[in-house]
């Protein structure tokens, strides 16, 4: 009797929005602006053109590597430029149009102007440096703000990514670094301090103290690693979690939660992980470029600050305990939350002084405002949370300046590095049955259950990642829809042997992302028996090509 060729259900494509809030009528001093939707549908010439594109783009990145010198670290540029008597000038990232606008056609003349030239005394960081030093300016990358402003409550990540070593009085040159983790490697960024002014003032993301210049100079270096500040317009914030961690992100739909969690929140605060959240254009029946009549804002991406459960006074509608969430606008000013635990809102008064003084509870217009579980979820349609790779500190800072004893961590990290070449391994998804087979395979192990649970199953969470797309905006290119899918190898079953289309036609998936999202990455957790599975990274549609870095992070005991 021959086999039965499995039917499987077939993989589902879903097109991800971009946080790009940079015509937020919101904005101080800035006109009437609309949120613009930045996603197109995948075509065929586009993935066409996407080929084409990233194998050139490949080819001048090698050339350019071979002949290009080695470059010298931030140390040695400084001593360099101190010997010399002048200023740093960067020879990559030079102050003109260019570096503002792919095209070199702005609107407007910008004057670039070094922090010294426009303030008296000008400083890196004025008493350390806080979520409510961040100001957003005319550029849509509110999705980094909201990363920037989650990293700054935890020093030991910041500090990796904004060093110490570096400001305006001793050894000033003119010269800055700032690091990015990027494929698996934390890479140094280099920049001068001249930057971009109109009418004396800073055009992009500055301080609120107009003497501090951190935010503007971090904004500036991640500009430069991706081609230019235009490259910025528009992104989704597990993007900027993960440059700035090297962390992996889950994304959690608040359409349909899961009923703990409310626990996990909780659990991600206290392990020091980044947390974002966002609310889709679709969501409520609401145009994109709206504010709602609640102070919130679609299409825009908030960082969560603080989760908690708070005890109650005796009150006639609130007693017992209250489940809260603190959440952060980058654009910090007064548009906030309205409705019930908004500032100053009757709710607080049922809040004993002991716990409005453990909460360091202030009334600001500084874009941070508290809501209750309820109405986060009714509201917010995504959250996103960034878990720190656990050897974030000790690969390129020594120590990190010392990780937390309460922060846990208990991950095995497994890399690997591949592409998607059109006819040799750009099979597309499982849809695709003829040409599944031809897509990069890679075996696993799971080999340690969860203590804490009397299963023999084991945690696993499995992260895709797109490279270097975003540094093709300039050529029109996006990132296309990709995903994975798991098989278990059955017994007898030679682990590291490529599998063919047969097994797949007659051996049916154990598990696989819910959607093939166009995101540059997308991350499932999955709980498995024990054994050897296989991982088959796509992209939804065959001959669709590019680099991708698979992470595959297992649970450890500690």
């Amino acid at each position: 009797m021959s086999a039965r060729e499995i039917v499987e259900e077939p993989c589902v494509l879903r097109q991800q929005h971009q946080h790009d809030d940079r015509h937020c009528r919101c904005y101080k001093g800035g006109a009437d602006r609309t949120l613009l939707d930045n996603i197109e549908p995948v075509s065929l010439q586009k993935e066409t053109y996407y080929s084409r594109v990233t194998n050139e783009y490949t080819k001048q990145r090698q050339v350019r590597a071979a002949s290009r010198p080695i470059k010298k670290g931030f140390q040695v540029l400084r001593q360099e430029t101190l010997a010399s008597g002048k200023l740093y000038r960067d020879p990559d990232f030079p102050p003109n149009d260019y570096s503002i606008n792919f095209s070199g056609i702005t609107r407007r003349t910008y004057e670039w102007k070094r922090p010294l030239e426009m303030v008296q005394n000008p400083q890196f960081f004025i008493d350390g440096a806080t979520r409510f030093d961040i100001q957003q300016g005319e550029l849509g990358d509110c999705w980094l703000l909201a990363a920037v402003s989650n990293l700054t409550l935890h020093p030991h990540l910041f500090h990796v990514v904004v060093p110490r070593d570096q400001g305006f009085t001793h050894l000033y040159a003119g010269i800055f670094h700032f690091k990015f983790w990027q494929y698996g490697r934390w890479q140094e960024v280099v920049i001068d301090d001249l930057l971009p002014t109109h009418n004396g003032r800073l055009v992009f993301m500055h301080s609120r103290n107009s003497s501090e210049f951190w935010c503007a100079l971090l904004e500036k270096a991640y500009a430069k690693l991706y081609g230019g500040y235009e490259a910025l317009r528009g992104g989704n914030i597990n993007e900027s979690m993960v440059d700035l961690t090297g962390g992996v992100v889950e994304l959690i739909d608040l359409r349909s939660p899961a009923s703990n969690l409310f626990p996990r929140l909780l659990k991600a605060c206290r392990r020091g992980s980044l947390i974002g959240c966002a609310i889709e254009s679709d969501h409520l029946g609401v145009r994109p470029e709206s504010i709602m009549s609640n102070g919130l804002i679609v299409r825009h991406a908030y960082s969560i600050t603080r989760v908690t459960a708070i005890s109650l006074a005796t009150a006639p509608k609130l007693k017992g305990e209250a489940h809260l969430v603190r959440l952060h606008n980058p654009w910090g000013n007064e548009t906030e939350w309205k409705g019930s635990w908004s500032d100053k809102s009757p709710e607080w008064n049922a809040v004993p002084p002991g716990e409005r003084q453990r909460l360091g509870l202030t009334f600001n217009d500084d874009g941070e405002f508290w809501m209750s579980y309820q109405d986060f979820l009714k509201n917010f349609t995504t959250v996103e949370i960034c878990d720190v790779n656990p050897d974030f500190c000790d690969e390129e800072n020594g120590n990190g300046g010392g990780v937390p004893e309460d922060v846990e961590r208990g991950w095995k990290v497994t890399m690997y590095e591949g592409a998607w070449v059109a006819n040799h391994t750009a099979g597309g998804c499982r849809n695709y049955i003829n040409t599944f087979a031809r897509n990069p395979q890679y075996t696993i192990e799971l080999m340690d259950p969860d203590e804490e649970d009397d299963d023999d199953f084991c945690t696993v969470i499995v992260s895709l990642m797109q490279k270097n797309v975003r540094q093709l905006k300039r050529y029109g290119v996006d990132y296309v829809p990709i995903g994975f899918t798991l098989y278990k190898l059955p017994p007898g079953r030679q682990p590291g042997m490529k599998l063919d289309v047969d097994f797949f036609r007659y051996n049916a998936s154990c598990a696989k992302v819910p959607y093939f999202l166009n995101t540059r990455e997308v991350t499932t957790r999955f709980r498995m028996p024990a054994g050897h599975y296989v991982i088959i990274p796509s992209t939804f549609e065959p001959e669709m090509t590019g680099e991708f870095l698979l992470r595959v992070f297992t649970e450890i005991r500690q």
